[in-house]
């Protein structure tokens, strides 16, 4: 099943390199957004919470745009059918799922250098920094492959993705801004280890309960 993953991983990424619908998409959305952000401010300094909010709402909009098509490009091509066929549903859904977390970690490093360049940002514990968007990356991603597949048939996709995703986003979301904040501030491991362990545990029951519903979701 692992290496069926990594195909389809592969796969994935190789469409991509061809097409860079995703990367291109998202380079200027990430640019345009930041760059309004920094000239509304001007010369004034946002709190660590300000900081973590808007990095996270950009962060779950660019993902959404990132990774909506997953699935959708498999039925406009036609190929759908032959990933049925040719691979275990538990395959297709872990292979999805490396490729969208990879692509989102991608995407994120991009979000998080620019907006550092261009509004100043000072974050005082990397490490606890980096831990909290991986983990948060991880649960997004989990969620945005499941809700992919979903909508993958329906007509009005692009409407119904933030719409289904952000419910159930927003539990990790909140934790994820929260734990940002401190990690800004400079807050040690005990202050924001309640907040990474909501996060964790969050991305396990999602993992666990996507890669379980996935068959159905699938073959229907």
């Amino acid at each position: 099943m692992f290496k069926q993953a990594l195909a389809i991983c592969k796969k994935d990424f190789n469409s991509e390199i061809r097409t860079r619908y995703a990367v291109n998409a998202l380079l200027m959305f990430i640019i345009v957004v930041i760059s309004v952000i920094k000239f509304s401010l001007g010369e004034d300094k946002l709190s660590a919470e300000m900081n973590s909010g808007l990095l996270w709402i950009i962060i779950f909009f660019a993902t959404s745009n990132g990774l909506s098509r997953v699935f959708v490009s498999e039925e406009e091509r036609g190929t759908s059918l032959v990933l049925k066929l040719s691979s275990a549903a538990g395959a297709v859904f872990l292979g999805k799922l490396i490729f969208n977390t990879i692509l989102t970690l991608i995407i994120n490093f991009l979000i998080i250098f620019l907006y550092i360049i261009i509004t100043g940002l000072d974050i005082k514990n990397l490490a606890l920094f980096s831990l909290t968007i991986g983990l948060g990356n991880l649960g997004l991603s989990a969620v945005m492959t499941i809700i992919a597949a979903l909508i993958s048939k329906a007509s009005s996709k692009g409407t119904l993705y933030p719409v289904l995703s952000f419910p159930l986003l927003l539990p990790l979301l909140l934790a994820a801004i929260s734990a940002t904040t401190l990690t800004i501030e400079g807050a040690p491991m005990g202050a924001i280890a309640g907040e990474l362990q909501m996060i964790a545990s969050y991305t396990i029951v999602v993992i666990t309960a996507s890669f379980l519903l996935f068959e159905l979701v699938w073959h229907d």
